[in-house]
């Protein structure tokens, strides 16, 4: 897609980050903020893999996911940990109704998501490695496969540069205060942009 067509005037704001960092947590936290405005649009990713209560996610299988994918019921679609996911194609027409989307999502989907649409701002959620060490070997999912793997996965994107970097090692409502602060800076043309 050229710059011109690309998809707007809304903002897409992506949030991002390792294992471990508390990015649902944050979401929720942000969401329940800012449920008083509808301009703000939090995203349900669609993920082939079975729900729990950690992640705020629709399940589906994979043969479902291939023919949803191919349906365009996808606005955006990535593998990552040998599951699938998505987020709605219902997200275009919030954009093109200007109004902020949030989702969580992986790093490697951001230059899609760029290529796609007009307005992106990443926020990288993050923090010490042995914060994250902590939280994955208290998580207990076991569809993320082995605790060595899921820190490893953690050091392949160490040169992801994000627009907003939020350091969740404090209190979840210290970083829910910031992850609402960067979504609204996000939809006001405050930061982030078109990657160029």
């Amino acid at each position: 897609m050229s710059k011109a067509t690309r998809i707007g005037p809304g903002h897409l704001v992506l949030v991002v980050g390792p294992s471990g960092a508390g990015k649902d947590t944050l979401i929720a936290g942000a969401r329940q903020a800012l449920s008083g405005d509808e301009d703000f649009v939090f995203v349900r990713r669609i993920v082939t893999r079975p729900g729990n209560s950690a992640e705020d996610h629709d399940s589906i299988d994979d043969a479902a996911f291939v023919r949803a994918r191919d349906g365009g019921a996808f606005g955006l679609w990535w593998g990552a940990h040998g599951n699938h996911y998505a987020l709605p194609a219902a997200i275009d027409g919030a954009i093109r109704d200007g109004r902020i989307v949030i989702a969580n999502v992986s790093r490697g989907v951001i230059d899609a998501a760029r290529a796609r649409y007009a307005a992106v701002t990443t926020v990288l959620v993050t923090a010490p490695a042995e914060v994250l060490a902590a939280r994955l070997a208290g998580r207990q999912r076991d569809s993320d496969g082995p605790l060595g793997e899921r820190i490893k996965r953690n050091d392949a994107y160490a040169a992801f540069t994000a627009d907003i970097v939020i350091d969740n090692s404090g209190t979840p409502a210290d970083g829910i205060a910031r992850l609402v602060s960067s979504i609204q800076r996000a939809g006001a043309g405050e930061t982030g942009g078109d990657g160029a």
